[in-house]
């Protein structure tokens, strides 16, 4: 049976939305002025990924599938972005799950742009604890502050420019976030 929906395919986007941006407001967190670049639908097996990745087919144009950390991570540019609030929203990562981890499947984290180092980011918000492990990395560098089951990244530039540049460089190993 095909999906009916988007929301057939990842659950309802902006119920997790409303969930994490409740999260956010709970915690004294205001990212209004960060453009929300995606989201990320985790997989529980390969299997589910394989299948994952068939349906969103219909839903958008695979912009790229590639080796990261050991694994593939599908993007899709969304026929029709998700709106919520003020944000449209049209890019979905799938990753498959790293070999030896196991995920429960679902939208797990969405990912934010900002111009400014990652370093002030950290700097301005002292009270979080951001993970700032992948701060140093040649491409697409980021921040990662979990949220219970949900998480946050901030990254430099859009996930669509990283991929644009990777596919100008020819790079086949790709670091850009998960």
């Amino acid at each position: 049976m095909q999906p009916q929906s988007l929301a057939d395919i990842i659950t309802d986007p902006i119920i997790f939305l409303e969930d994490l941006f409740s999260k956010l407001d709970d915690i004294g967190l205001d990212l209004d002025k960060y453009p929300l670049d995606h989201l990320c639908y985790r997989v529980s097996s390969l299997d589910e990924y394989k299948l994952k990745k068939s349906e969103l087919m219909n839903f958008g144009e695979l912009l790229i599938e590639s080796m990261v950390n050991h694994r593939l991570i599908s993007t899709f540019k969304l026929h029709k972005p998700i709106v919520f609030k003020n944000r449209n929203i049209d890019l979905l990562e799938l990753p498959a799950p790293k070999p030896g981890h196991s995920y429960k499947s679902g939208l797990e984290h969405v990912e934010f742009v900002t111009k400014e180092p990652l370093e002030k980011v950290v700097e301005r918000y002292p009270q979080f604890a951001f993970e700032v492990f992948g701060i140093h990395k040649k491409i697409n560098a980021d921040i990662t502050l979990k949220l219970g089951e949900y998480c946050i990244r901030f990254h430099n530039q859009s996930l669509e420019e990283v991929i644009k540049l990777e596919k100008k460089l020819g790079s086949k190993k790709q670091n850009h976030n998960v």
